[in-house]
């Protein structure tokens, strides 16, 4: 420890620690995978976008740049889809949609326990071994995080390679200028590089931590940060270079452009922050229940001051990783779009930063006033581990697999080609036609006229989504619409209310 309270090194483990936190480590990340696992198929109901990521990832296991109904895919990178086709490969193809869905569920289990284990090493290396395992037990039962992982989404795996980054960065820090070190500047932006194959928001947490540390002469050396931020650019420039060169250069440029549009908020396609959206504060609050732990996470979370303040060349680095994720999530309140799914950007960082803290919080402190100390930063782990296990326990119990549990319905007593009205989705499609189209004619068919057309006599209501007004017909409509009818299929869940199958009578005197 140097005079002013600042480390002299980028901080390690104590010495002998090196087995015990192996195993910590390893304990994690099997927890965690196990966890994410066990609620996979239970837990959380089909999503939209998992339909769409895990077709592209078959798309891209045939060969070639990931597709969507033909064309070829660019409003993100390719990173993903490309993992999930290695999966495919592995493991099979599964031609059931929620098989399909639940397969690649799987890999993103498997990610997030890579993320437990690199999280473990991180804390440890930049505050205590003991902190590493308080990060690593808070990662493996954080409900938010777990929901996060269980979904067929981007962020996981970004965020994976966006932490095994900073873990190679932690061993360049204090080394002096060799060729060893130069190669591990051009490995960690390789790393980085990945991180932005998956999803191009990850240069806000990579870049640019990157270049505010070169300008204010934290982290490594200049010269080692310069070339991590240049090879970083070099690996995103060699995938532009390839689809350039396929002939592709115009859609990726459009596509690239919308998508930076979404990003800044001039487009509002999604998120919370589109027109007739529901409230954040609704949303927040309606969670808290589940979600109280994280939200009491993200509050500690400015404790990355402490590390502005105090700490060595790591801790400072590790804090503008944390304020790089508060100005993109920020931003994304006021201004971008915000999508619930942008929130795993800052807790996993937090998840960093708040032991980190905490090790700095007591270190500073002399021996006399540790203990008390010790003792409260305990008790918080311990309560919020047991709110956020208590939660996982729910969520295991009360199962949340509607839109499963209605494809089984409907396999028993409808055949497949029929005509199923969906009452969700807006301008856009709703949860309904994502998750029933690949075996029935899903449409909008809501009048007598165009119901006697499609011989549609089966209706499917997720009350919840339409009582939030995210559907093409209001309540009262959906009501008129359903009271000719009967439920002939119905689930409570979490995620969309009450799930609901009516069968109406024939339209028109027109039936199936």
């Amino acid at each position: 420890m140097k005079a002013d309270g600042t480390r002299e090194t980028a901080g390690r483990p104590a010495a002998g620690g090196s087995g015990a936190l192996a195993l910590i480590a390893v304990a994690a990340g099997v927890a965690a995978t196990l966890i994410r696992l066990a609620a996979a198929s239970r837990a959380f109901d089909l999503f939209g976008d998992e339909v769409i990521y895990a077709d592209l990832g078959h798309s891209a296991a045939a060969g070639g740049l990931p597709r969507i109904a033909g064309q070829p895919f660019f409003l993100h990178p390719p990173g993903f889809f490309y993992l999930e086709a290695g999966w495919e490969r592995l493991l099979g193809y599964q031609p059931d949609l929620i098989a399909r869905v639940y397969q690649m569920r799987a890999l993103n289990a498997v990610l997030a326990g890579a993320t437990a284990v690199v999280l473990v090493l991180l804390v440890a290396r930049a505050g205590s071994v003991w902190a590493g395992a308080a990060a690593g037990a808070l990662f493996a039962v954080e409900p938010y995080t777990i929901r996060q992982n269980d979904r067929v989404l981007l962020e996981t795996a970004m965020m994976l390679l966006v932490l095994l980054g900073y873990l190679a960065l932690a061993h360049l820090i204090g080394r002096p200028p060799s060729r060893w070190a130069l190669a591990g500047a051009a490995g960690t932006g390789v790393l980085f590089g990945l991180a932005v194959l998956i999803k191009d928001v990850a240069a806000l947490l990579t870049v640019l931590p990157l270049l505010a540390a070169a300008v204010l002469g934290w982290g490594a050396r200049r010269r080692v940060t310069l070339l991590v931020v240049g090879t970083t650019m070099v690996t995103y420039g060699v995938y532009v270079a390839v689809v350039a060169g396929a002939g592709y250069f115009g859609p990726l440029w459009q596509a690239k452009t919308e998508g930076a549009k979404r990003l800044l908020g001039l487009i509002q396609s999604t998120g919370f922050n589109r027109l007739g959206s529901t409230s954040l504060t609704g949303r927040l609050t309606a969670e808290a229940g589940y979600f109280g732990a994280t939200y009491a996470l993200l509050a500690l979370a400015i404790t990355a001051l402490v590390l502005l303040r105090r700490g060595g060349p790591l801790q400072r680095m590790l804090a503008l990783l944390q304020i790089a994720a508060s100005v993109t999530l920020a931003y994304a309140l006021f201004i971008g779009t915000l999508e619930e799914q942008a929130l795993y950007l800052l807790v996993v960082p937090s998840l960093v930063t708040v032991p980190v803290a905490a090790t700095l919080w007591r270190g500073h402190l002399g021996r006399h006033r540790r203990v008390p100390r010790t003792v409260l930063l305990s008790t918080m782990a311990i309560l919020m581990l047991g709110l956020n296990l208590a939660t996982c326990v729910q969520w295991l119990v009360q199962p949340d697999n509607g839109y499963a549990r209605l494809r089984q319905y409907l396999a028993a007593h409808v055949p497949a080609g029929s005509a199923i009205i969906a009452v969700d989705g807006t301008n856009e499609r709703g949860i309904t036609e994502w998750a029933l189209s690949d075996r029935y004619r899903v449409g909008r068919w809501s009048t007598p006229a165009a119901r006697a057309k499609a011989h549609a006599r089966y209706v499917v209501v997720p009350w919840a989504t339409i009582k939030l007004g995210y559907g093409h017909l209001s309540p009262a409509q959906v009501r008129a619409l359903v009271r000719q009818g009967r439920p002939v299929f119905s689930f409570h869940e979490r995620t969309y209310g009450d799930l609901v199958l009516y069968q109406l009578p024939p339209a028109g005197g027109h039936g199936r």
